[in-house]
């Protein structure tokens, strides 16, 4: 990936995260945000994904609705969020990245890594939209 292109979907993920409601940050100051280029060969391979291109986003971590005491210890929840899938998602027919479509796919795309942090399955999270 090129910097250019690094550059510009951290661009528009600033602009995505500068509309987000507040809660929405609140919960990602719980629950922090990182953002890589692309999954590691070790979460392709212990979630069964063969093209790193398809993966936008993974919750690692214990969700809300699961937790008792004996999570106490376990390392802390994290989202990460692919810049490759999210941009394959984003490009046009013609090969040109949307920038309306790039925008709309970070934010689902966050939204749907934080509905996983909440106990949320992937039917509940398509019958929402994300």
């Amino acid at each position: 990936m090129t910097p250019e292109v690094r550059n510009y979907f951290d661009e528009q993920l600033d602009v995505v995260m500068s509309q987000l409601p507040a809660h929405v940050h609140e919960l990602i100051e719980r629950v922090p945000l990182h953002v890589d280029d692309y999954p590691t060969p070790k979460i392709m391979r212990k979630l069964g994904v063969r093209r790193r291109g398809n993966l936008c986003g993974l919750y690692t971590g214990v969700p809300l609705t699961n937790r008792s005491v004996m999570h106490s210890g376990i390392p802390n929840d994290v989202i990460q969020i692919f810049r490759e899938g999210i941009l394959n998602m984003a490009v046009d027919y013609r090969g040109n990245i949307d920038e309306e479509e790039l925008r709309k796919q970070i934010r689902l795309t966050i939204l749907h890594e934080l509905g996983h942090h909440h106990g949320m399955n992937e039917d509940e999270l398509r019958e929402l939209g994300y």
